[in-house]
């Protein structure tokens, strides 16, 4: 069976709603939680990675001390065309790797159900296509990806935050957002941290996830589902013949 090795940041910061639609088409997981110190591999032997989001910037080596490991497997995934998918920190390591640009406490924060906006280049895309113009995904950022690398396919924006979604060659996507969150997860948001960033109550942002969540669920289940056979399919096209 097809495995993607899924690279957690924190204890908040699980593959969410992403486990079930990947394992639904085939893709099991494989979660290392890397900020309880358990060990990354050297090297990226399985068939797909996922980079989980959390609060650090890609390079913030001092403070997660495993992401230097995190930034080789995703220089391979890249160079290799091992499918990848980045969330949030991991969309970011994917600009980062790529020749982009990340910056701390950029720009305006984006906490909650915000809606995004495809860019024309998303018709094109193995993962974007067909997808609802303006879809709805949860936000949880402060920092933000000011410049992608050279020859990125920019595929989503958002009005605070023109690099929502892009790919890198044929199998590299990092998003800005989470498709991976449901409205629930908003009620363990820290009060405080939403205070200082002049956002809503943690209660008024998952009314308002609730609201969006049916057209949310469709639509990034959609992209997992496709995420998900594309890795599949590599797989048994990769995979030794038995005589």
């Amino acid at each position: 069976m097809a495995t993607a090795l899924v690279v957690q940041h924190d204890s908040g910061g699980g593959p969410g709603r992403w486990k079930a639609w990947l394992t639904e088409r085939g893709l099991a997981v494989h979660v290392v939680r890397a900020y309880e110190g358990a060990p990354l591999p050297d090297r990226l032997e399985y068939s797909a990675l996922i980079v989980l989001g959390g609060a650090y910037l890609p390079d913030d080596d001092v403070r997660a001390p495993w992401l230097p490991a995190t930034r080789a497997l995703v220089r391979q995934a890249v160079t290799e065309e091992t499918p990848m998918f980045g969330i949030c920190l991991g969309g970011q390591m994917l600009a980062h790797v790529a020749g982009g640009e990340v910056r701390g406490n950029h720009g305006p924060p984006e906490f909650g159900s915000t809606r995004l906006s495809l860019r024309p280049e998303a018709a094109g895309d193995p993962l974007f296509h067909g997808l609802p113009a303006h879809p709805p995904a949860i936000e949880n950022h402060v920092d933000a990806i000011t410049a992608l690398p050279a020859g990125a396919h920019w595929l989503v924006r958002s009005e605070r935050c023109p690099y929502q979604g892009f790919r890198i060659g044929s199998a590299a996507w990092g998003v800005q957002f989470h498709p991976e969150t449901t409205a629930e997860r908003i009620c363990g948001w820290n009060r405080d941290r939403l205070n200082r960033n002049g956002a809503p109550a943690p209660e008024t942002l998952h009314a308002l996830a609730l609201r969006d969540e049916p057209t949310a669920t469709d639509t990034w289940r959609t992209v997992a589902h496709r995420f998900a056979d594309m890795v599949t399919t590599r797989a048994r096209s990769t995979a030794p013949r038995v005589l």
